[in-house]
């Protein structure tokens, strides 16, 4: 609609003759995902100075605002030819006089556009045989970053409740998707697949949003999506004294020895084991426990015979060289997966460089 609006928009300034006095016709569009009655100043003034404003919906939510500041307004579905009509200004009887009483008219859009309305001010405006009054389509309110996961909530709302499927899913239900969700995600990355990697976000996304829903609706115990969000943005906004408070932090180390501190001081464990997820991959375990002793100045590599003992060691030298192992061994298995395909006779598959180098201590933000 907007995109058909502002044709329409370009094509009547173009057919307007120049400098005349012919009106204003404005299309008024509004994002149902800002509250009703916040509209831009603009907006105000135009449907406050307007001689006619017209909507077509009777449930448009702007309404009941509108009404209540005064601005009267006429449920209406007016055609293209109608309002041009509105908005230009009457002849004079005198020919030597200026044409008067143009007037303004603003048309309150749905949600799902005027298409018919904007299609048939664009016929006209094309034609070259109508005077047009100015057409301008005008944003009352605009969508704030992260403004569609407005609509993942809603829709998640509406699924949960309407769908067979999904309505009866627990929390152990959705558990395996979360991990096979996450792989897929890492898969993506690795890959350098940009277009994978929207779409695998969007799904570890869709996993967060589902299980808040779920856990709406716990008898006991419930929270929504927005004390998930709540929660993340104070842990975020505490651990970042250096970003929200009076602290500094000149290196990425001086960020880690923050995050360490506030941390520790937050969850008061016993052990620097504590907190670490045991159903990890092995290797990612264990740089993850090398990574804890470390930076609590602990030796305890314990030494026995067998394949396991070995891979611990090498976990522990890797993560202690800044190299995670468990990136490091999925890089090499990939180039191995390659290995075989040309074994087997089929064209090689691109190997993407995957970056080995230790993550951010940082990335426990949920630890």
């Amino acid at each position: 609609m907007n995109a058909d609006a502002s044709h329409a928009a370009d094509a009547g300034t173009a057919a307007r003759p120049e400098g005349a006095a012919t009106g204003r016709l404005i299309l008024l569009t509004t994002s149902h995902r800002v509250a009703p009655g916040l509209l831009s100043w603009p907006a105000w003034q135009a449907l406050r100075t307007a001689d006619q404003v017209l909507c077509a919906d009777p449930d448009n939510p702007q309404l009941p605002y509108l009404r209540e500041a005064g601005v009267e307004v006429e449920a209406a579905t007016p055609t293209a030819r109608e309002l041009v009509d509105y908005c230009l200004p009457a002849a004079s009887p005198a020919p030597s006089a200026a044409p008067s009483g143009a007037r303004t008219a603003v048309v309150l859009t749905s949600a799902d556009g005027e298409s018919e309305l904007t299609d048939g001010l664009a016929r006209l405006a094309g034609s070259g045989r109508q005077t047009m009054p100015d057409l301008e389509l005008l944003p009352g309110s605009y969508d704030l970053p992260g403004a569609r996961l407005l609509d993942l909530v809603q829709v998640m709302d509406r699924v949960r409740a309407a769908c067979p499927w999904t309505g009866i899913r627990t929390h152990e239900d959705l558990a395996k998707y979360a991990l096979e969700e996450t792989y897929e995600l890492v898969e993506a990355i690795e890959a350098g697949d940009r277009a994978a990697l929207r779409e695998e976000l969007g799904d570890v996304l869709l996993q967060v949003v589902f299980h808040a829903r779920i856990a709406q609706d716990d008898p006991d115990a419930p929270f929504s999506v927005d004390d998930v969000a709540g929660g993340i943005v104070e842990k975020l906004i505490h651990r970042h004294p250096h970003v929200f408070g009076d602290e500094t932090a000149e290196t990425p180390e001086d960020v880690k020895a923050h995050w360490l501190r506030t941390k520790a001081a937050e969850k008061k464990r016993e052990s620097v084991t504590d907190g670490v997820p045991l159903a990890q991959p092995g290797l990612a375990l264990a740089a993850k426990l090398a990574s804890r002793a470390r930076t609590a100045g602990i030796e305890a590599v314990p030494a026995g015979d067998g394949i396991g003992y070995e891979l611990l060691a090498l976990a522990v030298r890797a993560q202690a060289a800044g190299t995670d192992p468990e990136t490091a061994l999925r890089a090499a298995a990939r180039t191995y997966r390659e290995a075989i395909r040309v074994a087997e006779g089929l064209p090689p598959e691109p190997v993407t460089e995957t970056a080995v180098e230790e993550g951010d201590e940082e990335g426990e933000a949920g630890g």
